[in-house]
């Protein structure tokens, strides 16, 4: 049997490529790819919809980290202390 790929599946491809390409590094590698990993499971689980769990789950993971880091950069300059590189 032949799987197709979903006429949304191309687009949303592309959409997370474009954000994957706009995020710092770090964020990035944190947030986006532990996040579609997690999304995926969860979508696949959820009725076969991985590849929009994946785009949820980058989004997601994406904003919790930058928050995160937002605000270790801000409790940070509260102590005096330059920010630590991970």
């Amino acid at each position: 049997m032949r799987k197709f790929i979903p006429a949304f599946a191309a687009p949303s491809l592309v959409a997370v490529a474009l954000l994957a390409t706009a995020m710092p590094a770090e964020v990035q590698a944190k947030g986006c790819l532990r996040g579609a990993a997690a999304g995926a499971v969860v979508g696949h689980m959820a009725g076969h919809h991985a590849v929009v769990g994946a785009i949820g789950g980058c989004l997601a993971a994406r904003a919790y980290y930058k928050n995160k880091d937002k605000q270790a950069q801000a409790n940070a300059q509260a102590s005096g202390q330059p920010k630590q590189a991970h």
